[in-house]
């Protein structure tokens, strides 16, 4: 499969995301936090529901299958209440990096860039603009690639499994 057709099959899947009792929410709530587990690439295909966390490993999947290596991110801003997060998933093809975009809508697409780095500073000023207001603390916000992590872990170890991968600094 190449990534088009990659895709392709994310387009089945919507935005929001499935409780530990199996119960679909179609919007980030006060429930998230305490009831969002991770979903397996087959579960989100079944369920047909995932926040970007669940749609990057369906993403990781499709991709690995089809023989691409990939890379795994995870931009999160540092405040009191809710810590906007995103990831994302990006690959090289021909001496050019790609982000690939599913789950962000605004956004979605595979976007071309001539280096990894014009790549991750693309998404992180796009995540300024769009997720955060104009207050932010540059230092409160911090990038992590990140491997594939355990499925059915909940936000708090997401978090943690995340920020144990490599901080990147741009």
């Amino acid at each position: 499969m190449n990534e088009f057709e990659i895709m392709n099959l994310m387009n089945d899947i919507k935005y929001g995301w499935v409780d530990k009792d199996k119960n679909k929410h179609s919007e980030d709530d006060d429930n998230f936090i305490n009831n969002y587990v991770l979903q397996s690439p087959k579960e989100l295909i079944e369920s047909r529901l995932g926040v970007c966390w669940d749609q990057v490993e369906l993403e990781r999947y499709y991709f690995k299958e089809s023989g691409y290596d990939v890379k795994t991110y995870f931009i999160v801003y540092y405040d009191d209440n809710k810590c906007p997060t995103h990831t994302f998933l990006t690959f090289s093809k021909n001496n050019l990096y790609y982000w690939f975009e599913h789950s962000w809508e605004k956004l979605r697409g595979i976007h071309e860039y001539k280096t990894e780095k014009e790549l991750l500073l693309d998404v992180k000023n796009k995540f300024i603009k769009y997720e955060l207001d104009n207050n932010y603390i540059i230092d409160n916000l911090e990038l992590y690639k990140y491997e594939k992590p355990k499925y059915h872990i909940n936000v708090e170890e997401f978090y943690r499994y995340c920020e144990s991968g490599i901080n990147i600094i741009l």
